[in-house]
């Protein structure tokens, strides 16, 4: 599918990036792979890091806020991955309008650009589970985020293009996330590890998890997909005892802008929600080009289905959790 494609990663010097760049350039023969980001030392370091690939790889610097120069990234490109965006929650939240340029103008530009350029054939953008029944402004931009790309399948007409969503939540030691957290309190000598919530639940995916969904949205949307993966849950005290066991547990109150459950699918969205062997796609409700059909092989969810974290039925133990932890990088 991606032999011989130019695929062209916004974001692309992040974790993501570089983990979705070196899965493609090890299974499949792409024509190249650009990485368009706004930061030159990350791209330098990247790099120095895919020296061996130096022939695939074109490292071209931009901003998703700037869209005359995604118009020129965009050229010759076939398959877009749009990664970038503002992402810290309590950075988003002080910086509100710098949020909204990024996440949602830059959306825009990135749906016009791809629109416009006559090349792109696919388009896959990176949710997450904050855009979910928000309550910070992180997962309200990317709720807008996610509308804007389901529904720029309106606006194809009769080109040969199509847009579609990834959702999952924080990726396994990915930084500011829970892991390293622990971690660093552990480094540092800590016999206690404090707990927001002892209900607190979270999914479990592992970076070549999102890497595996988004190859699978580039293989089979149509347009207008939200691709979700069925992973694991974990309690965050059992993550607490496989990582320090038999530490204390303080709880010390649920942080502003956190949710108890990471939320997958809404029970609003059932309503056209199919599950398939490894994942559940949501489809649009709207029907704008006769695309929009749902994929074979899968099975309507009963009205009223929700899928989060807290009611999953798979569940990970004190001892997968230590032996999964022993299969993870912490980002730096």
């Amino acid at each position: 599918m991606l032999n011989n494609k130019t695929i062209l990663i916004t974001g692309g010097t992040g974790s993501f990036g570089k983990c979705f760049t070196k899965y493609v350039l090890t299974h499949y023969n792409p024509k190249k792979i650009i990485i368009y980001s706004r930061d030159e030392f990350k791209q330098f370091i990247m790099q120095n890091e895919m020296k061996e690939y130096a022939d695939k790889l074109r490292f071209f610097i931009g901003d998703v806020r700037d869209k005359e120069r995604l118009t020129r990234a965009f050229e010759g490109v076939d398959y877009v991955v749009h990664a970038a965006a503002l992402k810290q929650v309590p950075a988003c939240e002080y910086n509100p309008n710098e949020a909204i340029k990024t996440n949602i103008h830059g959306a825009m530009n990135v749906i016009d650009a791809a629109l416009d350029s006559g090349s792109v054939r696919k388009v896959v953008a990176l949710s997450t589970d904050k855009a979910v029944n928000p309550v910070n402004l992180y997962g309200g931009t990317k709720l807008v985020s996610d509308k804007l790309f389901i529904a720029a399948n309106a606006y194809a007409g009769e080109k040969d293009i199509n847009f579609s969503i990834v959702r999952y939540g924080n990726v396994a030691g990915s930084r500011g996330s829970v892991i390293p957290f622990f971690n660093n309190i552990i480094k540092n000598g800590g016999n206690e590890l404090p707990i927001t919530d002892y209900r607190m639940t979270r999914f479990w995916i592992s970076l070549e998890q999102g890497v595996e969904l988004v190859i699978k949205a580039l293989a089979d949307a149509n347009g207008g997909e939200t691709f979700i993966s069925k992973i694991p849950s974990f309690k965050i005290t059992d993550l607490a005892q496989a990582m320090l066991p038999g530490c204390k547990m303080p709880e010390v109150g649920i942080r502003e802008g956190e949710k108890l459950h990471e939320i997958m699918v809404t029970t609003e969205d059932s309503m056209t929600t199919y599950e398939y062997d490894k994942h559940f796609i949501v489809y649009p409700q709207m029907v704008w080009n006769g695309r929009q059909q749902p994929l074979p092989g899968g099975k309507k969810v009963e009205d009223g289905f929700c899928y989060t974290s807290g009611n999953n039925t798979e569940w990970l133990s004190v001892d997968e959790i230590k032996e999964l932890l022993g299969t993870i990088e912490l980002e730096k």
